[in-house]
């Protein structure tokens, strides 16, 4: 692009020597005939800028809402864990008060046993 400029600046600045205009005007023609060639360059260029900003804003937005679906299942994970670590905690603490009152009423039976066995001994 920057040959292609510059080349069609010479062709311009020895165009217009040959036709006999000062080189004071050879060169504002110059120098439009390279801003005229120059503007549809730049103005792509804006735009393929513009482009890409939106594509990286779009990018950015994209990232941010794979971001808050991430928290969210993560989230929504972290309370699954919680529920059934608390449904675990409370059947544990159930079997824990089934084997503690199994153990006292075989105390109670073998206490029963000992006293009728103090009894029936006493009785002889």
């Amino acid at each position: 692009m920057n040959k292609s400029l510059l080349m069609a600046t010479l062709v311009a600045a020895v165009a217009l020597a040959a036709c006999g205009k000062k080189p004071e005007e050879a060169a504002a023609a110059a120098v439009d005939a390279a801003s005229a060639a120059a503007a549809p360059a730049v103005a792509a260029a804006a735009s393929a800028a513009t482009d890409a900003a939106a594509a990286a804003t779009d990018a950015a937005s994209a990232a941010t809402g794979a971001a808050s679906a991430a928290v969210d299942a993560a989230a929504a994970g972290a309370s699954a864990a919680v529920g059934a670590a608390t449904d675990a905690a409370a059947n544990a603490a159930n079997k824990a008060a089934d084997a503690a009152k199994d153990a006292a009423d075989k105390a109670a039976d073998a206490a029963k046993d000992a006293a009728n066995k103090a009894a029936d001994a006493a009785k002889k």
